[in-house]
Parts: structure tokens; sequence; C-alpha cells
């Protein structure tokens, strides 16, 4: 590795899985201090012990446990350079199918906690130089793939709305951007891209110049690029990491 993200010192939200886990890696290869920070206790842990990291249990829309946990993060790591907000959750109903219940926590996961622990970190972030936020928002949010997912898609377009206007308001102090991965196999998407048989859905690669699903640690190289000091001129994109899918 080049330690592109030597003394780096980076929060994980959803850290334990998927494309959390996955940057978590490759950021600590590339010599960066990480706190992950996940709902699971025993997630967080075994992902920081792996690592040499250090693990946080949050809810990322409770404002208290958000508060606790960013605080005691970064005094811990002895600053704060970089956040990657991971954590999300998604449900497939059509609208008609999506109680509000279902509506409103979709919302609060996907969108609020990016809200709530960014606005906790940026105090810590504006001391550091070349601070950065990366929010994960999806390929749905730019164009949604059709019937389905009426919350999911809803909460993703709003945290690129959402990217966009933090960037605006923190310049020049702390970048921000979006990634907007197509579909890829993680813990949340399994038994939605392969079939009984282990097979890609062909329905779903047909949808992709690449004709096939993503993996996470694919999408743990662009975050790293928009983590680092490579990335010191790109602030408010969203950057499309999903094998074609939006301009195919």
């Amino acid at each position: 590795m080049s330690k592109r993200m030597e003394g780096r010192k980076v929060l994980i939200t959803g850290g334990a899985s998927g494309i959390g886990r996955a940057t978590a890696k490759l950021l600590h290869a590339e010599g960066a201090q990480v706190a992950v920070l996940d709902r699971s206790a025993d997630a967080a842990h075994a992902v920081a012990n792996e690592i040499g990291g250090l693990p946080f249990v949050a809810d990322v829309t409770d404002e208290g446990s958000v508060l606790q946990a960013v605080t005691e993060a970064t005094t811990r790591m002895g600053g704060l350079d970089g956040v990657l907000n991971a954590a999300g959750i998604y449900h497939s109903e059509m609208m008609m199918e999506t109680s509000l219940e279902l509506w409103n926590r979709t919302l609060a996961v996907n969108m609020t906690g990016i809200f709530l622990i960014s606005r906790a970190s940026v105090p810590f972030l504006a001391k550091a130089e070349g601070a950065a936020i990366v929010n994960i928002a999806s390929g749905v949010g730019l164009q949604p793939t059709g019937a389905g997912g009426a919350a999911y898609a809803a909460s993703k377009a709003g945290v690129i709305g959402l990217t966009r206007t933090m960037a605006a308001e923190l310049a020049p102090a702390i970048r921000v951007n979006a990634v907007c991965p197509g579909a890829v196999e993680t813990p949340m998407t399994a038994g939605q891209i392969r079939n009984a048989e282990g097979m890609v859905n062909a329905a779903i690669a047909n949808r992709y110049a690449l004709r096939r699903p993503g993996q996470a640690d694919e999408i743990a190289n662009a975050i790293l690029f928009l983590l680092s000091r490579e990335a010191s001129f790109v602030t408010g994109i969203s950057m499309a990491v999903d094998g074609g899918r939006t301009f195919h």
C-alpha cells in the first residue's frame, strides 16, 4: 500500500459490514486511524480488532448517541480528518405497500443519520487540514431503476441534495461528496442480487454496462480517493460507481 491516508483520522458509520467494513479495512491499510461506529457492539469490536481500530456503538438516528460517539471517537483518536457516512438500510416495498413507520425509519437512518453525524463532526473537522466528508447515496438516487423501493430511493435522492448543500455551506474548510453505488453484493442486499442457485439475477445484470454487480472493495476505492488529499479540488459531486447503469 502507498499509505495515502498516513496520519489521517477517519470515523465510519455502518463500519461493521458491507461498504463501511471494506472501507475501514482499506483506509487502515493506507495508514489511517479508523473509528468504527455501528449499532452492533459485537460487530464493531470485531472489525476494530481486525484492523487495529477503535469500536464505538451508536444509533445514527439518535442525537444523544451520535454526539457521544463522535466526541469520544475524536477524543481518543486525537482529532478528526474525515467522515464516511455509510450506515444505511434498504427496503424494496412499493409505495402503496410502504407503511408510515417503514418510511420514517428509512429516511431516519439513510438521511437524518447523515445530518446528525455530520453536524456533530463539523466542529472537529473544521480544525483539521484537508477535512472531508463522504456520504453513501445510491445510483437510484440519481436514476431509479423502476417500481419498488420508494422510501429507499427518496432517502438516497435526499442524500444527494443534502451533500450538495453541505458542500456549499462547509467550503472551503471541509469538502463534502457523495458516492452513488449501483447494486453491490453486501449483507444488506443478500437475496436481492443472486437467485437460489447463486447466479446473478439476469434482470439486474442486464441493467449494467459491465453486466455484473459491484463488490464492496470497488466502492471503497472511490471513497478512499474522495477522502484523500488527491481529491483536494473535488467537492459537491455525486460520483456514480455503478458499472455504467445510470448512463446505460
